[in-house]
């Protein structure tokens, strides 16, 4: 047995890509997309056709409405080859406005649904601010499922689970690169690999708070730099994993053992805690990688965004 297999027994296997051409062989149960996933596919020959159709069938309309049927075309195609749900982005300019979120995620539900596609099958994924979490709390009151994405720290976490989300995705890569970074010519990969490493420590800290609460928010580990990071994570509810490195996995016969257990999580000596928005935005501040890749994140997707709708304006 491979240990893209060995793992699938675990763990739900999510596609990380919006290269849907290339999902089908892995036999992934969810998929997950974003703005620079999506701006990276629309470049490639095989997915021009979707840019060019989608620009003339609704030439004349806002470019926020082209893209949103632009990102609900492509997780149409993706719901067509994988059995479960697919998550798709609200624009990261959106982030500090709740109201708008709103607004824009129940577009983004109206035009899967004019597709045919249940509104179980999708999930809206929201920046884990605090105003991104409260139009999340607001959605899933409506029956609108959430994916809060650009998660890096165990206060986002909470407030999440306080919000009753769907689903949460815990960026591992980035918080080992925000430590790396950080340790510069004082760290030692060895020390930090596994179980040891910052980003899995953190994915674990959280998936073993919400167990031992029973908060029913799905922890989907994300962003990942290697292999080890997602074995080290075995267990974990969902992972969502880029097509490279699930290649690697399907190669791979190495043991593959659980390393997260709900029950086990349930033995841990935690206390519960709780945020407002004040205790949480002190919270945030006081994690200066939480803080600046966050930042960053909302930065670099906005700056995607942007350079689809130039792609579109100029299609």
């Amino acid at each position: 047995m491979n240990q893209l297999d060995a793992l699938k027994k675990f763990t739900t296997v999510v596609a990380d890509t919006g290269d849907f051409l290339q999902m089908a062989s892995f036999q992934p149960q969810d998929a997950t997309t974003n703005p620079s996933l999506i701006l990276k596919a629309v470049q490639k020959p095989e997915y021009r056709a979707l840019l060019t159709d989608t620009v003339a069938q609704f030439q004349g309309r806002a470019p926020d409405e082209i893209t949103d049927r632009l990102l609900v075309r492509f997780g149409c195609e993706i719901l067509a080859i994988v059995p479960g749900r697919v998550s798709t982005e609200v624009d990261a300019r959106l982030s500090f406005n709740s109201s708008a979120t709103i607004t824009r995620a129940e577009r983004i539900i109206e035009l899967y649904q004019a597709q045919g596609i249940h509104i179980d099958r999708v999930l809206i994924k929201v920046a884990s601010t605090w105003e991104g979490i409260q139009a999340a709390a607001a959605l899933e009151r409506r029956g609108i499922h959430t994916n809060l994405t650009l998660l890096f720290s165990f206060c986002q976490a909470v407030a999440c689970g306080q919000a009753r989300v769907q689903l949460i995705s815990p960026f591992v890569g980035r918080i080992y690169d925000w430590y790396k970074k950080s340790a510069g010519a004082t760290w030692v990969e060895a020390d930090n690999s596994g179980a040891n490493d910052p980003g899995v420590k953190s994915v674990t800290e959280i998936y073993n708070y919400y167990k031992k609460f029973g908060i029913a928010t799905e922890v989907m580990g994300a962003s990942f730099r290697n292999v080890g990071q997602i074995t080290a994570l075995a267990g974990c509810d969902l992972l969502t994993i880029s097509p490279e490195l699930l290649a690697t996995l399907a190669q791979s016969k190495a043991p593959l053992l659980r390393t997260l257990d709900a029950q086990a999580a349930q033995a841990i000596d935690l206390a519960p805690v709780n945020y407002d928005e004040a205790s949480f935005r002190f919270a945030l501040n006081q994690d200066a990688m939480a803080t600046e890749k966050l930042a960053e994140g909302i930065r670099a997707f906005c700056t995607d965004a942007a350079k689809l709708d130039q792609l579109l304006l100029g299609n």
